[in-house]
């Protein structure tokens, strides 16, 4: 724990000067004062954060974390338990939709099994892509006691900064965070739920596509599972220990390494959000390096931004999780930095200037 929190003090404020200097740049290149809203915004913040008027994004890295919750056994899914697994098999083989996406911007993925419920069988010729970093064959099912302990609370925010830090010497310029886990958005919602202090019914959606009957069954096993386990909402490591999964403790460790390497940190859904709310309230210093890529189809995910302060970048109904997101909302920023960049002023181009500049 020690260690951990060493850690956190390494987090510094984003460079407020280095942002002013974008700001004058992007008011001097050829189009209308702010015109290009967002991607302004956008390019100005990414300045901030590495510290550089010029920033490259060369290096984009989605990490994909994976792990089976024990809550499942309450039935808040339509789907099995099983389904973790498969799908971590089609990551690998290059089939789902993150894959897709990350191809179409030219990212790299990095699959991880930080707790999936069964013994992952990888051929060597996956392995560049795929890290065995298993706490523990799922969770505990938090309607009958803790998720986890509070060591293995800890342990999956280090291993998440571990991740990052490994794959950091291969190069990353920016990160997307995304998760695969059946039974995460019931994980979700309850550390929403439990930071936030908001009705657990206005948190929680139908996830893969519940009915009616099963979202009322989902709100029922969440409400058991905080009063049960009473956790401390003042306490992120409580939360996450009580009600969390290891690959939300491991989303949040990556978000904070990413922040102490000045690494700006594009989220995806309501799951990454809930991550985000774990290291936000460990260290709120994060906030400036978050990205929100989009708004999830899950209500829950705008209240977690809502109380982060920050705002998507779009929203198109999405809710598929993986990752497929922030992989959006990482084309963006480079689209953002390239006008920042590559853009002509209005000097260079010999481009008249209105009266206001």
């Amino acid at each position: 724990m020690e260690r951990l929190m060493q850690y956190l003090k390494d987090i510094t404020p984003i460079n407020q000067g280095v942002m002013d200097k974008a700001q004058n740049n992007l008011n001097n290149l050829t189009k209308p004062l702010g015109s290009l809203g967002r991607l302004e915004e956008l390019a100005k913040q990414i300045t901030g954060i590495k510290g550089t008027e010029k920033p490259e994004l060369k290096h984009k890295v989605i990490f994909t974390l994976a792990a089976d919750h024990g809550v499942t056994e309450e039935g808040i899914s339509t789907y099995p338990k099983e389904v973790t697994a498969q799908m971590v098999y089609n990551f690998l083989a290059g089939g789902a939709g993150i894959n897709v996406l990350a191809r179409h911007i030219g990212a790299r993925v990095v699959i991880v099994d930080i707790g999936v419920a069964e013994k992952l069988k990888v051929q060597k010729s996956k392995l560049k892509g795929f890290k065995d970093k298993k706490i523990a064959y799922g969770t505990e099912n938090m309607a009958k006691g803790p998720a986890m302990t509070r060591e293995e609370a800890i342990k999956s925010i280090k291993t998440g900064i571990e991740i990052f830090e490994e794959e950091f010497q291969l190069g990353i310029d920016i990160v997307g965070t995304g998760e695969m886990g059946i039974g995460n958005t019931t994980a979700s919602s309850a550390i929403t739920a439990s930071i936030t202090g908001r009705p657990i019914k206005d948190v929680t959606g139908k996830g893969a596509g519940l009915n009616e009957h099963g979202l009322n069954n989902k709100i029922k096993v969440i409400e058991a599972a905080i009063a049960l386990n009473k956790p401390d909402p003042q306490d992120a490591l409580d939360v996450l220990t009580k009600l969390g999964g290891f690959e939300i403790g491991g989303l949040a460790g990556i978000i904070l390494a990413a922040a102490a390497h000045k690494t700006p940190v594009v989220i995806d859904g309501f799951i990454s959000g809930a991550a985000a709310l774990i290291a936000y309230h460990l260290e709120p210093k994060i906030r400036d390096y978050l990205i929100a890529s989009h708004c999830s189809v899950e209500k829950g995910h705008r209240i977690i931004l809502n109380h982060l302060g920050i705002k998507p970048l779009f929203d198109l109904d999405l809710r598929l999780g993986e990752g497929t997101g922030a992989a959006l909302g990482i084309n963006l920023a480079d689209a953002a930095i390239k006008i920042l960049t590559e853009m002509a002023t209005f000097k260079s181009a010999n481009v008249s200037t209105g009266d206001n500049l």
